[in-house]
Formats: C-alpha cells, structure tokens, sequence
C-alpha cells in the first residue's frame, strides 16, 4: 500500500516562495506518477502539477509560478512554489496513481497524503 507524507507548509508573505516535499513509501517497481494538488474549504481539490514517466503537466494557472521535481531513489516528490499570492492560501495534497502517463483530475489517484497547510499573507 502506498504512504504518502507531505511537508515543508508554513506561513509565508506574499512575493516569497516555499518548497514542498513528499516522501512516498511502499511503491512497487511499476511506473508511479506523482502530483501535487491543493484545496481550500468550500471548494474542489484542483490539480496543480504532475511528473510521470513520460514528462510533466502543469495547470495552466501554475505555470512559470510552479515547479515540481523528482527524486527515484528517495521516492520523493517537491514542489517548488515562487512569487506567492493569499489566493495561494490552501493544504496541499500529494497523491500518486500507478500509470506513466499524468492526469490533473483527483478521480484517477488511489493514494492521497494528509496535506500540509500553506498561508500566504499580504
């Protein structure tokens, strides 16, 4: 069974930027893609960023802001938030489905961390 756990969420001001991290465990040898998704209350999960065997995607509404990298022998996953906004206030999610290729919808991932808040301020 996969593990997930996130960290590196704090406070921030707006204009700083902040990394996160989430080690996996329990991973088979098969082709795992990993991706970062966040939430605030009232609102749906959205997708942010993804890496898999085949490459990256990245939402729109993320691009040049966010980054996401990769570890295989750590089974770890980052992402690299710059330039934050309050808008950017919310937990974030690591989740992990076992195929080579990325999605962004939260209905394909079977593994889902806790979350690690993150808060933006002006």
């Amino acid at each position: 069974q996969v593990h997930l756990v996130e960290s590196g969420g704090g406070s921030v001001h707006a204009g700083e930027s902040l990394r996160l991290s989430c080690t996996a465990s329990g991973l088979t040898d098969e082709p795992y893609a990993l991706a970062w998704f966040r939430q605030v209350p009232g609102k749906q999960r959205e997708g942010i960023i993804c890496i898999a065997r085949v490459g990256t995607l990245v939402n729109d509404r993320f691009k040049g802001r966010f980054t996401i990298s990769r570890d295989h022998p750590t089974n770890a996953v980052s992402l690299q938030m710059d330039n934050l906004t309050p808008e950017d206030t919310a937990t974030y999610y690591c989740a992990a489905r076992q195929k080579t290729a990325c999605v962004l919808n939260t209905v394909p991932y079977a593994s889902w961390g806790q979350g690690t808040h993150v808060t933006v301020s002006a």
